[in-house]
């Protein structure tokens, strides 16, 4: 059945004009400051009937300065998490975007190691629980452990544990950064230490009442790791089902049936469909997916029909991350697999270098250009590929001159901070802290499109400035659309409810822009929904 919306001012034909003459006529009505004087109409149906994918959750990850801010940012980590795990709402503004993944950087000890890591960014060096002598130390990893239980307490209880390199003391170099080439730096016969050591820290966790759903051993295999900014290690994909085997068989032997292995975290979307860099660490899903494979590992208890992969380098315009991941989904239905995005940020520092990209230039982007960019390619990975769990790369980081907010949700600048690269007594120094747009935009989706809610059908007239998704919970009594609409111009919808009650019980929107953030607005249940121009618009119908 389709609505006709009308104007509030409509209401007002046939009511007879005010006049001095006539005091007891109701006067016209100040006008509404959020309905826009121009906007384009869109004709939008959302059909509930119509049923893809169901979600798992949106993440980010705790590389690399919640340890520090954790520990010492006494005044303000408590803060800083709601907002990140809050679904609360406060008159009207969203306290957070309610995170249901928190991604958990198991390090290496590069930190314990000092200089002596080679790693010469000093925020980036990372801890670990491991100590020289075997045992295991739980006191350590204190910022880190801090943002797990403010995440648990807030209501995100999705944990996943993921390695960007085993402990140094497994290492052949013995360092978390790699001379190995594209090979793993994990000494031969370590592979058996490397998967306890993985186990252990699950285990604990678990004891310690944290839902570890998966372990993700390795971290973009198709990189060298050899500089020295970070910790990191290649990986073949020969290596890599090998410590899936070892890692599968010791999670059996503890028990841990409630904790999976998420494979391989590729670099970029098309590692894991296509030959590139190397037969022997791409086509992901067919060396491990395919039985024919000497390298699969489908039937191994802990991996479920699940891929991983990061959205980077392929997003550069429009038609060119949808061709990816049309590929991309293409490839995994034929394997029958789920397909998680894990990491994206706009690690591409200027799309605009593509000749068809839609990207401005970063040197005249706003930060809400990046936000409004990231939409994108959510919407793609979404809708194209058909992932189910998206995740941010960094939740937060020292704000860098000249970066924007191109890394990060939340902006740190740290006492005494001159917008370089710093040392890690410098980060660890309390400061101020700010949301970035990014972080809002992600909320447009994470806090209202929750665990369990299965996309439906939204068809609109979809170009690259303007386009959404519907989702409909669990039970059936919600449904949610997030619309970007990167246009000059607001948009006045016109829609259409298939397979669903034409008359909402209500509708509230939340809308993100350069002025709003995650701003709310309650509609009457027969309103019209206006979507500001350059913004990212929540719509919520609650049903009867």
């Amino acid at each position: 059945m389709k609505l006709k919306f009308f104007l509030f001012s409509s209401l007002l034909l046939g009511l007879t004009a005010c006049s001095d003459d006539n005091p007891n006529v109701n006067p016209e009505p100040e006008p509404d400051p959020d309905v826009p004087e121009v906007s384009v109409a869109k004709l939008v149906t959302i059909n509930a009937g119509q049923t893809y994918q169901t979600m798992t959750g949106f993440g980010a990850s705790d590389c690399w300065t919640p340890a520090f801010v954790g520990s010492s940012w006494t005044g303000s980590r408590e803060a800083i998490s709601e907002l990140l795990f809050s679904s609360e709402i406060t008159d009207g503004q969203p306290q957070g975007i309610g995170l249901s993944f928190w991604r958990v950087n198991l390090g290496g000890g590069s930190m314990e190691q000092g200089d002596a890591s080679g790693i010469t960014q000093t925020s980036r060096r990372a801890e670990s629980y491991l100590t020289n002598d075997g045992t295991l130390d739980w006191t350590k990893c204190e910022g880190q452990r801090y943002f797990m239980q403010r995440a648990r307490d807030l209501g995100c209880d999705n944990f996943i544990l993921f390695s960007n390199t085993p402990p140094v003391q497994y290492t052949r170099n013995g360092q978390g950064r790699s001379d190995s080439g594209h090979s793993s730096n994990l000494k031969e016969d370590c592979y058996d230490d490397f998967a306890a050591y993985l186990a252990d820290v699950a285990q604990h966790y678990i004891q310690e009442g944290y839902n570890v759903t998966h372990i993700s051993p390795v971290n973009e295999p198709q990189y060298e790791w050899n500089g020295v900014d970070q910790e990191g290690s290649g990986w073949t994909n020969a290596e890599v089902a090998r410590l899936a085997r070892e890692l599968d068989g010791t999670l059996t032997e503890r028990g841990l049936s409630q904790t999976n292995i998420l494979l391989a975290e590729a670099a970029d979307w098309e590692y894991l469909y296509k030959l590139k860099d190397g037969e022997d660490r791409s086509q992901v899903m067919a060396a491990f997916f395919d039985t024919a494979s000497d390298t699969y590992v489908g039937d191994l208890s802990h991996v479920d029909n699940l891929i991983c992969g990061h959205s980077y380098w392929t997003d550069g315009s429009w038609d060119g991350m949808r061709s990816v991941r049309q590929q991309l989904a293409q490839h995994a239905a034929n394997y029958g697999l789920e397909v998680w995005q894990s990491e994206w940020s706009m690690l591409d520092a200027d799309p605009s270098h593509y000749s068809t990209s839609e990207f401005s230039g970063f040197d005249a982007a706003t930060e809400m250009d990046i936000a409004l960019y990231m939409s994108k390619v959510i919407y793609n990975d979404l809708t194209v590929a058909g992932v189910t769990s998206w995740s941010y790369w960094v939740a937060m980081d020292a704000y860098r001159t000249g970066h924007k907010n191109r890394f990060l949700l939340i902006a740190l600048e740290p006492t005494g901070w001159d917008g370089g690269w710093g040392d890690v007594s410098m980060i660890a120094q309390e400061g101020t802290y700010r949301a970035t747009p990014t972080l809002w935009v992600l909320g447009n989706y994470s806090r209202f499109i929750r665990p369990g809610y299965k996309r439906i059908g939204l068809t609109l007239n979809e170009v690259h400035n303007f386009f959404g998704s519907a989702w409909i919970s669990a039970d059936g009594k919600q449904i949610v659309a997030v619309y970007s609409n990167l246009s000059d111009k607001a948009v006045r919808l016109d829609e259409t409810h298939e397979g669903w009650s034409s008359t909402p019980r209500s509708i509230t929107t939340y809308t993100t822009s350069a002025t709003k953030n995650l701003q709310e607005k309650v509609l009457a249940s027969d309103g019209t929904v206006y979507l500001d121009a350059g913004s990212v618009t929540t719509v919520v119908y609650d049903l009867n």
